[in-house]
C-alpha cells in the first residue's frame, strides 16, 4: 500500500541502507561540500519496495511518512489592556538592561502566520510563506503572539518584543487556522528558512502523535496496530529531523549557520492527582535543536510551570506572557510556546553582539553562548534541574 512521504535530499554522501536511519556525519572534505548543499524536501507516495530504493539513493539523507503537527496550545487566553499588565519575561531575561537589539539579525517563526498589519509589526520588512494553502495571514493568533514576543515593537507604551532591532522577518505559515498541519509543511518551511540564510529559527509547534493514531483507528484500524505504525512514524520524523540538523551544523561549521530553537510540550501534569512528566517532544528532541521549557514567577523566585515537559535544555519565562493579538491590542497566554519566542530573541541578540566583538559569528558559537549564559540562581528552592534545563535564557 502506497502512503506519502517526506523526502530530504542534498548532495552526495553515503548513508546505510536501513531506510529510516541518519547517514554517518560527514568529516574532511565531504564536510566542506556539505556546508555547501541547501536542504531540499519533496512529498512522494511510495510504496514499500520504492521507500527502500529511494533510501539508497546517495542524495537521500532522510525519509519520513507524513504526519500531522499541532500548534503547542496555549493553557490560556486572556485579553489585556493595551496600557495594563506587566510583560515580564521581557525583564526576566534581562533584555531590558541588554546593550543590544538584533539589529542586522534575520529571524524565522514557523507558526500558524502573522497579523501584519498589527501596531507591533509596523516597520519590520516581513516575508510570509504559505504551505498550508489557506493564504497568507494568521486565522488563529498562535503566531502573531509567538512574533510578537521575538520583535514586536512596543504597544501603547507596553514593550513586549525582546530583539526590538529586528528588521527583518521570514514568515512561514506551517499550521492553519485550527492550529493544524502536517510534517512537510514544517520540513518546507524549515528548508524555506534556511535557504534564505536566516539566523534564527522559532518554532512552538509539535507532532500530533495522539491525534494520528485516532485518524487512523477512525479509518478502522485497531488500536495496536495504529499506535505501532504512529511510533513508527514518530520514530522515522525524529531520524528525519536528526538529518535535516546534521545538515544545518554542516554549513555552520563553514559559515554563518542558523539557531534553531523548538517548544519542549505542554503534556506534563505536575498538578494533577496522580502527577506526571512528559519528556520533550519533537522536533524540540531532534539532535541540534535548543528545546524550551516554560517557566512562572513564585513569590521572588521563578517555577517550572507545571505543563511544561522534563528535559529541556533551556527555560525562559512561559506563563501570563502578554504580546500581540490577532487583530490588534494585547493578549495573555501560558506554554512553552510562548518561552520558545523568547529565547529566539535572546538568540538574536547574541548575534547582534558576537557580530560587533572580534568574535566571529556564527550558529555554534551563539548556541553554546545561549546555554552557557544560562542562570541557575533565580529559581525556588524546589525546582528540579532536569526540568528547566541549564537555567533562564539570558541577554548579552
Amino acid at each position: 500500500m502506497a502512503k506519502q512521504y517526506t523526502v530530504l535530499r542534498g548532495l552526495n554522501q553515503s548513508r546505510t541502507r536501513e531506510p529510516f536511519a541518519v547517514g554517518p556525519s560527514p568529516t574532511g572534505l565531504e564536510a566542506l561540500i556539505a556546508a555547501q548543499a541547501i536542504p531540499q524536501v519533496e512529498v512522494r507516495t511510495l510504496n514499500k519496495t520504492e521507500v527502500l530504493d529511494t533510501a539508497r539513493d546517495p542524495e537521500v539523507k532522510g525519509i519520513a511518512p507524513v504526519m500531522p503537527i499541532k500548534l503547542i496550545e496555549p493553557t490560556s487566553n486572556d485579553d489585556v489592556s493595551a496600557t495594563a499588565g506587566d510583560a515580564w519575561g521581557i525583564s526576566a531575561v534581562r533584555a531590558d538592561v541588554s546593550a543590544f537589539t538584533g539589529d542586522g539579525v534575520v529571524v524565522s517563526v514557523l507558526d500558524t502566520g502573522i497579523d501584519p498589519n498589527h501596531s507591533a509589526f509596523q516597520g519590520i520588512t516581513l516575508v510570509q510563506k504559505d504551505f498550508t494553502g489557506e493564504g497568507d495571514g494568521d486565522g488563529h493568533g498562535h503566531g502573531t503572539h509567538c512574533a510578537g514576543t521575538v520583535f514586536g515593537r512596543d504597544v501603547n507604551g507596553t514593550r513586549i518584543g525582546v530583539a526590538r532591532g529586528v528588521k527583518k522577518a521570514l514568515i512561514g505559515k506551517v499550521l492553519g487556522t485550527n492550529g493544524g498541519g502536517d510534517s512537510d509543511m514544517l520540513f518546507q518551511g524549515i528548508t524555506w528558512a534556511i535557504e534564505n540564510q536566516v539566523d534564527v529559527v522559532s518554532m512552538s509547534l509539535g507532532f500530533d502523535f495522539p491525534g494520528f493514531v485516532d485518524q487512523m483507528v477512525s479509518d478502522g484500524l485497531p488500536v495496536p496496530a495504529a499506535t505501532s505504525i504512529a511510533l513508527e512514524g514518530y520514530r522515522a520524523n525524529l531520524r528525519m529531523f536528526d538529518a535535516l540538523m546534521q545538515m544545518i551544523r554542516a554549513r555552520a561549521a563553514f559559515g554563518q549557520g542558523t539557531v534553531v530553537v523548538a517548544a519542549s510540550g505542554n503534556e506534563s501534569e505536575r498538578t494533577a492527582q496522580k502527577p506526571y512528566e512528559v519528556a520533550v517532544s519533537i522536533p524540540a528532541a531532534a539532535e541540534g535543536i535548543i528545546s524550551v521549557g516554560a517557566l512562572g514567577r513564585a513569590g521572588n523566585a521563578l517555577d517550572v510551570a507545571s505543563f511544561s515537559n522534563t528535559f529541556p535544555q533551556i527555560s525562559a519565562p512561559g506563563v501570563d506572557i502578554i504580546s500581540a493579538r490577532k487583530g490588534g491590542g494585547l493578549i495573555s497566554m501560558n506554554g512553552t510556546s510562548m518561552a520558545t519566542p523568547h529565547v529566539a530573541g535572546v538568540a538574536a541578540l547574541w548575534w547582534d553582539f558576537m557580530r560587533q566583538s572580534d568574535t566571529p559569528a556564527n550558529a555554534l558559537g551563539i548556541s553554546s553562548k545561549l546555554l552557557a549564559t544560562a542562570r541557575s540562581n533565580v529559581f525556588a528552592a524546589n525546582v528540579d534541574p532536569t526540568d528547566r534545563g541549564m537555567g533562564i535564557v539570558t541577554a548579552p
